[in-house]
């Protein structure tokens, strides 16, 4: 009998993502196979000062971490370099893919180095001095961008901080309330027209996974679109032309690549009247849920959930092998 690899969920954390890690989570926890993998879960947070484990013990108890948590934390190169220190192979990105992606901001300067097409979009940095105006804020992007705009925090995800600004006497306000979320902010114009996402997966071969096109039932995809059952249409599929797709599919895994992505990653996208693509931004760790988009795309693509975890997991340890080995030949 061939032992079982030993897999550590890390889920929770301090993001304002937890709630979604959870789900996804559970959503990992039910696919991986008891027949191959003994499996424990365990919170970020009790790795954390005040917490009742040490990095050691997992290292000692896990063969690979599979990371299921999203945003601050989890998701920005944190974990993965305190993974790294210790030597423990992990899903996903790595230090520097993860820190970029999670930046809204460094996401955009990748893509315009790669000739991806992206909104224009200016950055602003509360911390440093002086700090910046809101009002002359307003003032300069309402002449640049007019109305509506979309101004986010900078390093959140599943639409926390995101603000649609429709009138510039909604700017001020949005500006404080996503400022409670992040020091950095980004303003970014806003792109009407068709709202599709497309997944990438593998190592040092990847592939695009089918697009998946996005009907929000709300004005626009926020946190309830993304995870209340029914609150969006989301087609696999998407209903775009041959040409489109191949556009599409070709500019998420062009983004894959000039942000050094591993393993897996979901870039989002709008399509205008006219047939121009936008690229709005990578997600490193995308949603594991059910109602996540990345799921939906593997099973139109044929890859059920086990499955897909699984090579994940080979995708980690091929990772880490490579790591350990620069000399490897992937």
């Amino acid at each position: 009998m061939s032992k079982k690899t030993r897999v550590t969920v890390l889920w929770g954390g301090f993001s304002t993502e937890r709630e979604v890690s959870s789900w996804s989570c559970e959503m990992v926890r039910r696919n991986l196979d008891p027949e191959a993998y003994e499996v424990s879960v365990h919170d970020l947070n009790s790795f954390l000062p005040g917490g009742d484990r040490t990095w050691q013990q997992l290292k000692d108890e896990a063969d690979v971490v599979f990371i299921a948590i999203h945003g601050a934390g989890g998701e920005d190169g944190t974990l993965q370099g305190l993974l790294e220190l210790y030597g423990i192979p992990y899903t996903g990105s790595g230090v520097l893919a993860s820190a970029l992606a999670m930046n809204k901001a460094r996401t955009k300067e990748i893509y315009r180095q790669a000739g991806i097409p992206t909104p224009d979009a200016a950055a602003y940095d509360l911390r440093q001095a002086p700090v910046p105006d809101p009002a002359i804020a307003r003032d300069r992007l309402g002449a640049a961008y007019g109305y509506p705009m979309v101004l986010k925090a900078d390093n959140q995800g599943s639409s926390f901080g995101v603000h649609i600004v429709h009138h510039a006497d909604e700017f001020v306000p949005a500006w404080e309330a996503a400022a409670k979320l992040s020091p950095e902010l980004l303003i970014e114009r806003f792109v009407p027209g068709l709202e599709v996402t497309c997944g990438v997966i593998g190592g040092s071969a990847i592939e695009a996974l089918p697009v998946v096109e996005i009907v929000p039932k709300s004005e626009w995809f926020d946190f309830e679109a993304k995870y209340s059952a029914g609150a969006t249409d989301e087609i696999v599929p998407a209903r775009i032309s041959a040409e489109l797709t191949a556009k599409v599919q070709d500019l998420a895994l062009k983004a894959h690549r000039a942000l050094g992505c591993w393993g897996m990653s979901r870039t989002d996208m709008r399509i205008t009247a006219g047939g121009e693509i936008y690229v709005l931004e990578t997600n490193t760790i995308p949603g594991l849920t059910e109602n996540s988009l990345l799921p939906k795309a593997a099973r139109a693509a044929g890859i059920m959930l086990p499955e897909l975890f699984d090579r994940f997991i080979a995708m980690a340890f091929e990772r880490h092998a490579f790591q350990a080995s620069p000399s490897l030949k992937l």
